[in-house]
C-alpha cells in the first residue's frame, strides 16, 4: 500500500528514514529592495536548492527527513549544513570537501509587473559538483522509503551525472526513486543533450514531477498525454501544469514490483486504488492506456489562486506536500491539493522556505468540497492558525 515501508535489502528492517534527498544546495543571497543585482546595495543571507528544500518542507511537516550531498570546508558549508538542519533534517551524511568550495548564488527579487529578475550563479566547481558513485554514501541513500533526486544534479558534472545514471535504473532492494526534472538548460555545458538525458533518467524512476511548460521547451512535447506516452514507465507521473493545476497518472494492474524496489511496488501499484474514481471537478479522474499497456488512472486537479510574493521554491513544495501525502498513504486527489497547498505556503513569502501549514489545517483544506477548493485565495501569513483563509 502506499505509505507502507520498504525493507531494506540487508537487514529486512524498516528504514530509518522516510526520504533522502541528494543533490546541492547553495547560500542564497536576497536582495534588500528590488532593482538590478548592479544596484541592490546589500543582501540577506539564505539557502536554496532543489533537494535540500524538499527535505527540509518534509521535516517540517513531520517526517523523517536527511539530506545528502557535499559543501566546502569553509564557513558557507557550515552556515548550509546548520540550517538544513535546523529544519529538523539529518546532514549526518552531508561531506565536507577541502579543496573545493561551497556554491553560492545572488538573485534580485521579482518584479511582479513584468516577472524579470536576475540570479548569478558561482558553484562552478563547487564541493557538490564532485559527488560521484565512488564518494557518495550509497548506505545513507538505500537507508529510506524514497530516495528523491533532480535533474539539476545530472547537469552538475560528469561525474554527477555517472552518479543520476547509477542510482534511478530499477533495481532489487532500492527505495522508490522519486525524480524532478528541473529542466535548467543554462547548466548544461553541452545544452543539446540535456533534454536527451533527463528523458532517459525519467524513464527509469518510479515517481516523476516535470513541469507541462519544461516538457516542452525540453522535448517538444505538448500536453499531458503526450509527456505520458514519452514517459511511460515511471508508476506515477505528475505533470504540473501552472496556473491550471496539475495531471497525475497513476497505473493499475500493473506488475510494478517486478521493474523495481519494494517501495515502487507499495506507492506505485496500489496508487490507483485509491484514486478516488469517480469524482468530478477538483478530482476528476479517468483511465487511459500507458505506454507499456498497462492502464492509467488519470487524475487532474486544479491550482489554488494565490497572492504571489516571489516564485522561488513553489515546485520543491508542490514535490514535497506531494510525497509528504504519499507517505500517509492519501488518495492521489488529496496527494495533488497537498503539494498545492504546500506551494502556496512559499509563494506567498520571499525566500524558497517557510513553515508549511500544520497538518491538521492542510488536511482541512485538502478535504474541501469542489466548490470550497475552487473558492479559496491564500495570501501572506495564511499558514498561521490565527489567519482565517479567504474564499471568493
Amino acid at each position: 500500500m502506499p505509505g507502507t515501508p520498504a525493507r531494506t535489502a540487508d537487514t529486512g528492517s524498516v528504514p530509518p528514514v522516510d526520504v533522502v534527498c541528494l543533490g546541492e544546495s547553495m547560500v542564497t543571497f536576497l536582495p534588500s529592495r528590488p532593482g538590478r543585482l548592479a544596484d541592490v546595495p546589500s543582501f540577506s543571507r539564505g539557502i536554496g536548492g532543489a533537494e535540500s528544500n524538499v527535505a527540509c518542507a518534509l521535516a517540517a511537516a513531520g517526517h523523517r527527513a536527511a539530506w545528502v550531498s557535499r559543501v566546502g570546508a569553509d564557513g558557507f558549508g557550515d552556515h548550509l549544513v546548520e540550517a538544513v538542519a535546523g529544519y529538523g533534517v539529518d546532514t549526518s551524511a552531508v561531506r565536507r570537501d577541502p579543496t573545493r568550495p561551497t556554491g553560492i548564488y545572488f538573485r534580485t527579487a521579482t518584479d511582479r509587473g513584468t516577472d524579470v529578475h536576475e540570479v548569478a550563479y558561482y558553484r562552478a566547481g563547487s564541493a557538490a559538483s564532485a559527488m560521484s558513485p565512488d564518494n557518495v554514501p550509497y548506505e545513507a541513500l538505500f537507508a529510506a522509503r524514497v530516495l528523491h533526486l533532480s535533474g539539476i544534479t545530472a547537469a552538475l558534472s560528469a561525474d554527477c551525472l555517472a552518479l543520476l545514471r547509477d542510482l534511478t535504473p530499477p533495481r532489487p532492494g532500492r527505495p522508490l526513486v522519486s525524480f524532478d526534472v528541473n529542466h535548467r538548460p543554462g547548466l548544461w555545458r553541452d545544452a543539446a543533450a540535456g533534454p536527451g538525458v533527463l528523458l532517459d533518467l525519467a524513464r527509469g524512476c518510479d515517481l516523476v514531477f516535470v513541469g507541462e511548460d519544461e516538457a516542452e521547451e525540453a522535448w517538444g512535447l505538448n500536453g499531458a498525454e503526450a509527456i505520458r506516452a514519452a514517459l511511460p514507465g515511471p508508476a506515477v507521473l505528475v505533470v504540473k501544469r501552472g496556473a491550471e493545476g496539475a495531471t497525475v497518472f497513476s497505473r493499475t494492474g500493473g506488475a510494478v514490483a517486478g521493474e523495481a524496489g519494494d517501495g515502487a511496488a507499495d506507492a506505485g501499484a496500489a496508487d490507483s486504488g485509491r484514486a478516488d474514481t469517480g469524482r468530478t471537478g477538483t478530482g476528476r479522474t479517468g483511465t487511459g492506456r500507458a505506454g507499456t499497456g498497462r492502464t492509467d488512472t488519470v487524475t487532474s486537479v486544479p491550482a489554488l489562486r494565490v497572492d504571489v510574493v516571489a516564485p522561488v521554491g513553489a515546485g520543491d513544495a508542490f514535490a514535497a506536500g506531494f510525497l509528504s501525502a504519499t507517505l500517509r498513504g492519501l488518495g492521489v486527489r488529496d496527494r495533488v491539493r497537498h503539494g498545492h497547498l504546500m506551494a502556496a505556503a512559499v509563494l506567498t513569502v520571499p525566500g524558497d522556505l517557510t513553515t508549511p501549514p500544520s497538518r491538521a489545517r492542510a488536511d482541512a483544506l485538502a478535504a474541501l468540497d469542489d466548490e470550497a477548493w475552487g473558492r479559496l485565495r491564500l495570501g501572506p501569513g495564511w499558514t498561521g492558525e490565527e489567519q482565517e483563509v479567504r474564499t471568493t
